[in-house]
């Protein structure tokens, strides 16, 4: 296929020998399949983001250290060198949490280094060969649900252990492949221990396992694992191999601020969307 212009430098550089297809295209990436030293590997390739996306992205950068104090002065001015830095340390935040979590255990493709602003990772493939499906892509024996469950649970601890939540953790950005589930996707990842909602989005992510496995195992909706975990968390009693339940006793008495002040924040992010939206319509107009 023909070269994208993102993957020239490597080529260049030979740390790329052959391009050969594409993978997957999103918002902020684009994913492709290529040769490098007769492996057969990833390239992500990251994409230049507006302004709407900086927006969406301030709840997660909250408690994330910035190289330097210069650049952290001009985030938190927002100028234009400001926001290229913002940018910068967005994609630097995937590659560093990779090797991160590989070092803990958290199964999650190997990264193979960083060059000219695109991530080479391994490439996380099926039985036969081929790219490995996404979790909501396939239909599991109630078994097999009930030991995937297990396995993200794990991962989900030993990524909070190291002080990191995925933020956006779902059936969509888990690959099954055939030693068990392999979670990717990590610009968004949120520090644990800096992040005032961070409790809400280990939930979020945990709750959204929760149901995609639940279909398949009824019996996962009845349970609590996230709230379990952050309790742990909470304590400093939680451990790499800590033993899980899924129970978790509620106090009544007590109001959850945390989803509170997700709420607001959720209508807060709806209202500036909302406000560009209606700007860029006026100014086609």
């Amino acid at each position: 296929m023909k070269i994208p212009p993102g993957l020239q430098p490597l080529v260049d550089d030979g740390l790329v020998d052959d391009v050969m297809r594409p993978l997957k295209s999103g918002k902020e990436a684009s994913v492709y399949v290529v040769r490098s030293g007769g492996e057969v590997i990833c390239a992500k390739v990251y994409k230049d983001m507006a302004q709407r996306s900086f927006q969406a992205r301030v709840q997660y950068q909250e408690g994330r250290k910035v190289r330097g104090s210069r650049q952290a002065r001009a985030i938190g001015k927002a100028s234009k060198f400001g926001k290229r830095e913002q940018e910068t340390a967005w994609k630097n935040t995937e590659v560093d949490a990779l090797y991160q979590l590989v070092e803990a255990g958290v199964r999650v493709p190997r990264p193979h280094g960083y060059h000219h602003g695109v991530l080479l990772m391994s490439l996380v493939t099926d039985e036969d060969g081929h790219s490995a499906p996404r979790l909501g892509e396939v239909e599991l024996e109630h078994a097999q649900a009930l030991h995937f469950h297990d396995e993200l649970m794990r991962d989900v601890v030993r990524m909070l252990c190291i002080g990191l939540i995925h933020g956006d953790l779902s059936e969509y950005n888990v690959l099954v492949a055939p030693e068990g589930p392999v979670i990717i996707d990590f610009p968004q990842v949120v520090s644990a221990a800096g992040n005032n909602a961070a409790r809400a989005m280990l939930l979020r992510d945990v709750h959204n396992l929760r149901a995609s496995l639940g279909r398949f195992a009824p019996e996962l909706l009845a349970t609590h694992y996230g709230e379990e975990i952050w309790a742990l968390y909470e304590r400093g009693e939680l451990l790499p191999d800590t033993a899980l339940t899924g129970a978790f006793i509620f106090d009544d008495a007590s109001a959850d601020v945390g989803a509170v002040m997700e709420s607001i924040e959720d209508a807060r992010q709806e209202a500036i969307i909302r406000q560009q939206g209606r700007e860029e319509a006026e100014e086609r107009d």
